[in-house]
Parts: structure tokens; C-alpha cells; sequence
């Protein structure tokens, strides 16, 4: 776990057991770019030690205020009064059709499986999806929570020590 800031993040980026570290870097790396805290929920499908990191292309780590938790529950207790939005291909709402807050909470599936139904049932009026064509299966997670991540900043009115 890298030191936390001892500002709040922005914004808090989920990734529920995430398979592939590529991946993990990438959205790590936007993390890094908006100030968001990213949390990533075990078992992960690769590991943490220097070496995977390095492979993945994640030489800014350092910068990137991020946690990895065992559970869900952990999260949640971690996370507690904060609004969870789940991002997932079943969402019957697009991501701009919310309206976010700083602190608001975006949670991502893994790779391979996405969100377990049990937190899609829970959560089921805080879905949300990008579009997509009906011949596309689905969107690579990185590409996909840069999306989420940026339309959050969006309707923040940018970063707040943004100069553009």
C-alpha cells in the first residue's frame, strides 16, 4: 500500500478481483493523472511484488495512492456512506446520465468475469454502462474505467489544480 494522502481523493476506483496486471497499471496510471484512490479487491489474478509491477509498466506506482483489501466487505467498511456506482455492460443508464460527487465511489469486474450478481442485485439502481454496439461483446477494463473516470472529472469541472 503506498502512504495515503493526506488530502481525500477525488474520487475512489474499484477493481473487483482484476485478472490481468496490464490493466490494472493502466487504470492505475489514470489514477495517478486525476488523483483518485484506487482499490483493488482479492483474490487478484497476478501479483503484487516489484517484479509484476515492473512488467506491467506501472513505473510510477510510487505516486499512486492505492490499497488492495481481502473482501468486499472489507471495502465496504472501508468505504462506508460513500456512493457505490458499478460500471458494468448491463446497466440500463450511461455513465453522463449520472450525477456524480467528489468522493463518489466506481467499481469495475474483473476481466474475465465482471461483478458478481449478488452486487449487481444490491446495487442495481447505481448500474451503469458506456455504449456499444449490439456486435461488440464487450470494452477492455482500462479503456473502460478511463471513460468512467474522466466523465467524473467532467462533471467535476476538471481537476482542481487543472491549468486547462
Amino acid at each position: 500500500m503506498n502512504s495515503p494522502s493526506t488530502e481525500s481523493p477525488l474520487l475512489h476506483v474499484v477493481l473487483y478481483q482484476p485478472d490481468i496486471p496490464q490493466n490494472t497499471g493502466n487504470i492505475g496510471r489514470t489514477c495517478v493523472a486525476v488523483g483518485a484512490k484506487l482499490w483493488l479487491v482479492r483474490p487478484l489474478g497476478f501479483r503484487l511484488d516489484e517484479r509484476h509491477l515492473r512488467r506491467a509498466g506501472m513505473d510510477y506506482w510510487p505516486r499512486l495512492d492505492w490499497e488492495a483489501v481481502d473482501s468486499w466487505s472489507e471495502l465496504e467498511r472501508r468505504l462506508e456512506g460513500r456512493r457505490f456506482w458499478l460500471i458494468e455492460e448491463c446497466g440500463r443508464r450511461m455513465v453522463w446520465e449520472a450525477a456524480f460527487e467528489p468522493g463518489d465511489v466506481l467499481v469495475f469486474g474483473s476481466e474475465t468475469q465482471g461483478l458478481p450478481p449478488s452486487l449487481l442485485a444490491r446495487f442495481h439502481s447505481h448500474i451503469l454502462k458506456l455504449p456499444m454496439r449490439p456486435d461488440v461483446r464487450s470494452l477492455n477494463l482500462a479503456s473502460t474505467a478511463t471513460a468512467a473516470i474522466y466523465e467524473t472529472v467532467r462533471q467535476f469541472g476538471g481537476l482542481p489544480s487543472s491549468s486547462a
